[in-house]
């Protein structure tokens, strides 16, 4: 019984802040061209959403790993994070508006990499419980990705902020009933081991992998949407669309451990790669066919769901326990920030100069150069490729 409850104080938060995500990423595009902004002010604000998580989560998980008191941290963070969004029901112009996206985000943005750790730790030797753990946040997008849009069919775009709400109260609720920590400060770690990990090739082949692949996600999640109102979907079907993609997702979390036992994450990176290549160029060109959106949107199992599974996991085997936290918030820093915000930004370029087909092709070149780092460079932990004394394993 006391495993079952702690699973599901586990699930809860995932719930709640992939809620949001799903509320906002489908949907604040929509709403800020419904605001007046062009293509290129679009896609530096969706930046900012990215842009946070380069600094951020390297500075959050630095002070939960010397302090130990990560959960305290996530609380935080929740609160204030909250509290930095209401700037928006002022209704700024564009430089205001990123004012208060980067207020937020910087806060918002603490929560999962410190999260990660406290999942992982919790669940200890049960760590392949990870995926079914992490699963209720893609139920939490699908319910907020679906919610909002069959909404928005009824009501403005300009009402999206006020839907966010009830989210942001789940998110603070939830953060209060994480399982507590024991509050133990790591003990120090040897002189130079974290440089000795992040320069090691298999390392750097790893974070430069992930880079491109959000580089690659920056026009699905700036422009996916007005690519498709473009198309002439309905905002019901964007959600819908949207939902599906995680719904995948939640397929591959299910039988991710089944998946790691048969393959190496070399040939699950691989292939998993080879999949989102083809993914972006079937959205860049075959949007108009429905049955093409669908298997395209069905292939986000592959370029985020088993991506993620294999690189939350690699991370750990990489850093150990000196530097876990530190691994994750680099992991999230490198990638979903800086690949993230490169990737938005390029695609505003794109669809300012071109249109939205265009950024999704860049997308697609993006996957050709990860794939030539994976297989040149990229020897994931377990296969001899790292040599690092004192890791803390």
């Amino acid at each position: 019984m006391r495993s079952r409850a702690i699973y599901w104080r586990l699930s809860n938060l995932y719930f709640w802040f992939f809620a949001l995500l799903g509320a906002l990423l489908p949907y604040w595009s929509l709403y800020l061209d419904d605001r007046g902004f062009s293509y290129l002010q679009i896609a530096s604000l969706m930046a900012t959403i990215q842009l946070t998580k380069i600094v951020a989560p390297s500075v959050w998980g630095w002070l939960g790993d010397r302090s130990g008191r990560r959960v305290r941290l996530v609380r935080f963070g929740a609160l204030v994070g909250s509290l930095c969004f209401a700037g928006v029901f002022l209704k700024p112009g564009f430089y205001g508006l990123m004012l208060v996206m980067l207020a937020f985000t910087f806060f918002w943005n603490a929560i999962l990499p410190l999260y990660e750790v406290i999942t992982l730790r919790t669940l200890a030797a049960d760590r392949e419980k990870y995926g079914r753990v992490r699963l209720w946040g893609s139920v939490g997008f699908i319910a907020a990705v679906a919610g909002v849009g069959a909404l928005l069919e009824w009501l403005p775009v300009s009402t999206l902020p006020w839907l966010l709400l009830p989210v942001f109260a789940g998110i603070a609720v939830s953060a209060f009933l994480v399982p507590a920590e024991q509050g133990a400060i790591r003990r120090s770690a040897p002189r130079g081991s974290l440089k000795a990990i992040v320069t090691h090739p298999a390392v750097m082949a790893f974070f430069a992998m992930n880079f491109l692949l959000q580089v690659s996600h920056g026009p699905y999640y700036t422009f996916f949407s007005i690519h498709l109102e473009q198309h002439g979907y309905s905002k019901l079907a964007t959600g819908l669309l949207w939902s599906l993609g995680v719904l995948a997702e939640i397929g591959v979390f299910l039988v991710m451990h089944r998946l790691t036992r048969r393959f190496t994450i070399r040939q699950i990176v691989l292939g998993a790669l080879a999949l989102t290549l083809i993914r972006w160029l079937m959205i860049a060109e075959l949007t108009d066919y429905v049955v093409f959106l669908v298997v395209a949107q069905l292939l986000h199992a592959a370029s985020y769901g088993a991506l993620h599974a294999v690189s939350v996991q690699t991370i750990q085997r990489f850093f150990g326990q000196h530097h876990h936290g530190q691994g994750q918030a680099l992991y999230s820093g490198l990638t979903f920030g800086a690949g993230g915000a490169v990737g938005a930004w390029m695609s505003g370029f794109l669809v300012d100069g071109i249109g939205t087909g265009a950024a999704f092709l860049g997308a697609a070149g993006a996957m050709v150069l990860a794939l030539i780092v994976t297989a040149l460079w990229l020897r994931p932990p377990g296969s001899g490729a790292l040599n690092l004394p004192d890791k803390g394993q």
